[in-house]
């Protein structure tokens, strides 16, 4: 997001959205083969896991088509079902995966030493991006493409979802799919929602654009900037296989989020667990 959080004004809304996000396991997920990382050094990894700003708008047409026609066949696999639940793990990627998800991004004064950190450790990761910020910062976006890293649609604005009318549920996707699809020449196939707060408006259009949605396992809280060693407990005790852990690269001052990255993504590493991303089939 363009500007700094409140934390009052977050956790408000935290509670607000508490009873909308729950999760089921899809059988279509799998590992992408080259979000597979090696260890430092080579070895391979142990077998074993605010009011809305207005909203620019493209096109109306991008909105109501599912994927882009000229879109190369392996970007365009086939439409999901509309969700009722996103997903917040994803057992089948193995008993040594997890995913490491970022949100709120690309913000220059975090993103590129997030991504240093997973560059260093050969690690692929999801991002979330809102679409004021992908807009703004289109230089990152290619880069988090360019090493691997899936780049998922997060609003434009980040507003709380379920109070927008749908009309503007889908300026918010269908805005932010466009500038990612304009910048990398595909469109995004996740998305999560805001807040974690999720409606029937956002399942469907979610679908109609061809993203899934993906919520998370793990929440370490690093908006609230609790200390790194907070977040870095907070990972190293959720790692499990399938996880999704969420922390964030902009939305506010994220130095903690970078320091803690570059603690437990070793630790991690050593612990046998692969972080990596996941493909649709």
């Amino acid at each position: 997001m363009k500007h700094d959080q409140i934390p009052a004004e977050r956790r408000a809304l935290l509670r607000l959205a508490l009873a909308l996000g729950a999760a089921t396991a899809v059988h279509m997920i799998a590992a992408d083969p080259a979000g597979t990382p090696t260890r430092p050094g080579g070895e391979p990894p142990a077998p074993a896991a605010g009011p809305p700003a207005r909203v620019q708008a493209g096109p109306g047409s991008y909105r109501l088509r599912p994927m882009t026609s000229g879109t190369p066949p392996r970007f365009r696999p086939a439409p999901p079902p509309v969700r009722t639940r996103p997903f917040e793990e994803l057992p089948g990627l193995g008993s040594d995966a997890m995913v490491l998800s970022f949100d709120d991004g690309p913000d220059p004064r975090y993103t590129p030493d997030i991504l240093a950190t997973l560059r260093r450790y050969d690690v692929r990761a999801m991002f979330f991006v809102c679409g004021e910020m992908a807009a703004d910062n289109r230089d990152l976006l290619r880069e988090m493409s360019d090493d691997g890293h899936v780049v998922g649609n997060h609003s434009w604005s980040h507003p709380l979802i379920p109070g927008l009318p749908r009309g503007a549920v889908r300026d918010e996707l269908g805005s932010t799919s466009e500038v990612i699809e304009k910048t990398l020449g595909a469109p995004p196939l996740w998305y999560r929602a805001p807040y974690g707060a999720w409606n029937r408006h956002s399942f469907e259009i979610g679908a109609a654009l061809g993203m899934e949605p993906m919520a998370w396992t793990v929440d370490t809280l690093d908006w609230t900037t609790p200390g790194t060693d907070t977040i870095v407990r907070r990972v190293e005790e959720g790692a499990a296989p399938g996880v999704v852990v969420l922390s964030h690269d902009a939305g506010g001052n994220r130095s903690q989020s970078v320091a803690a990255l570059r603690r437990y993504l070793p630790a991690l590493l050593e612990r046998g667990y692969r972080p990596t991303v996941p493909r649709r089939t």
